[in-house]
């Protein structure tokens, strides 16, 4: 089972990730890819996967290429409000488009982050 790994990250935790995977692979080990999207802030991350976003991905998980028109029947909503959340996941790189239509190559959605207390004013 393949899963999309989705994380609330900095530009440094990236760096930091991407060094440490080039380190790996300098000292020979192999590294494993794990498919991921980064977030900068929590706002984003909600903004893009809001609610009938997310319906949209469990729509396409494990079905390959669909086009939207499909999509929106499967969702039960209008394809422009669908072509229009489909754009932003392309954008994110949440879903995928080929020739074929658009697809999730994924099972799932692994949401890897905490929730911290807000600092003090």
């Amino acid at each position: 089972m393949t899963a999309l790994t989705v994380r609330l990250s900095t530009i440094k935790d990236i760096k930091s990730r991407f060094v440490a995977a080039g380190n790996q692979a300098m000292s020979g080990k192999p590294v494993e890819a794990k498919p991921s999207v980064e977030f900068s802030s929590y706002e984003d991350l909600h903004r893009i996967l809001a609610p009938l976003r997310l319906a949209i991905v469990k729509a396409l998980a494990g079905q390959g290429p669909l086009s939207i028109r499909e999509v929106a029947r499967r969702v039960g909503r209008d394809v422009q409000a669908v072509h229009r959340d489909v754009t932003s996941l392309l954008h994110a790189g949440v879903i995928d488009r080929n020739e074929a239509g658009i697809e999730f190559p994924y099972d799932s959605i692994h949401f890897e982050f905490d929730v911290k207390a807000a600092d003090a004013a």
